[in-house]
This record gives C-alpha cells, sequence and structure tokens, in this order.
C-alpha cells in the first residue's frame, strides 16, 4: 500500500495516525501541495479532484477523502464498531468534522501556516465558526474519554488531526480542559 500525502496537512496525518496504529505496512510518497505536485498527470490519475490524501492499494486502486480512506483502513477492527449504532455514530462525527470542523479550524491554520499570514487577517467568520466547533467539542468530551463509546475510535482520530494543531490556527486551547485531556489521551494511544 502506498499513501500519497503532505505531512503537514491534518487529513493526511489522520491516515498516517491510523495506519500506525493498525501496524500496517506502507509506502509514504510525499506530494507537496505547495508546488503543484497534487495536480500532476500521474497524480490526478490516481484522484481527479487533485486531493490528497490517496491510498494507492496493492491491486492498483486508490482512494480518497481521509475520512473514506478511515473507514476502510478500520473495517473490521476495533477503530470501527461493530454495533449498528455506534458505528452510525462514529460516521455522524465523521460528516461533522468535514462540514463543521475542518473548513474553519484547518483553513485557519492553513491560512497561517501554508500562507504565512498573520492570526490578525483570518477571515472573522470563518474564526467564529471555529471557535463554536471546539466549544462542542469540549461540551461532547465534557464527562467522556472518548467520542463514541469507551475507546479510540477513527471518529477520534479524525478529530484530533486538526484539533490538536488548532493553536497553530490562532485558536486557544486553554480553556478547553476537556478537549486538552481527549488530546492527550489519544496522542498516548497513538504514541505521538
Amino acid at each position: 500500500m502506498r499513501i500519497h500525502g503532505d505531512l503537514a496537512s491534518g487529513n493526511c496525518l489522520k491516515v498516517k495516525y491510523a495506519a500506525d496504529l493498525l501496524g500496517l505496512t506502507y509506502d509514504w510518497v510525499p506530494v507537496d501541495i505547495m508546488n503543484g505536485e497534487s495536480r500532476t498527470p500521474s497524480f490526478l490519475a490516481l484522484n481527479p479532484m487533485g486531493q490528497v490524501p490517496v491510498v494507492e492499494l496493492d491491486d492498483g486502486r486508490a482512494l480518497s477523502q481521509s475520512n473514506a480512506i478511515l473507514q476502510y483502513l478500520a473495517e473490521g477492527t476495533d477503530l470501527l464498531p461493530g454495533d449498528a449504532f455506534a458505528r452510525a455514530k462514529v460516521a455522524e462525527w465523521l460528516f461533522w468534522e468535514q462540514y463543521s470542523h475542518e473548513p474553519y479550524i484547518a483553513v485557519c491554520r492553513f491560512h497561517m501556516v501554508y500562507k504565512g499570514e498573520p492570526k490578525e487577517t483570518r477571515e472573522a467568520w470563518r474564526v467564529a465558526k471555529g471557535e463554536a466547533a471546539l466549544d462542542a467539542l469540549q461540551n461532547a468530551l465534557t464527562g467522556r474519554a472518548f467520542l463514541v463509546g469507551d475507546s479510540l475510535t477513527i471518529a477520534d482520530i479524525a478529530l484530533l488531526a486538526y484539533t490538536r494543531l488548532a493553536e497553530e490556527g490562532g485558536f486557544a486551547l486553554a480553556d478547553r480542559p476537556s478537549v486538552r485531556a481527549w488530546i492527550a489521551r489519544c496522542e498516548a494511544r497513538l504514541g505521538l
């Protein structure tokens, strides 16, 4: 298996975290998105959308979209519950991460880390939505160790990737103790 990605990208890191935790054998293929490497003909043959990460399976099939990759990698493991309701709760968090978390936390981080822009120039509406997402996580994690059930799932891995880097996007985690404790638990479980 080959994982094509950028190690500065949370979407790529979540796939790496899961693959490493599961002890999967893979080759990491670095893709420099800032230099157009995700827009080359060979990359677009793997993923016509031109986005990282992409997993290229041993049989030549390719799978993109980080949360779809997480579901594929976690199939049949403890990272994806067998119970239908718990599995649906994991999916609920995966959809929420891509719709209500990543577009704000990750984009503000991209603005500051990739583009080198100052915190003050982030879009105010995007910052407000990012703060709301972090508040929602704080509320969801208060009194809980993990997002679904009593152990780490791909829901945690998906949300961990950009949440643990939120401060790089100008977001404060100091006043969110449940989020900070959850990050520490996830990092310990993943060996980060």
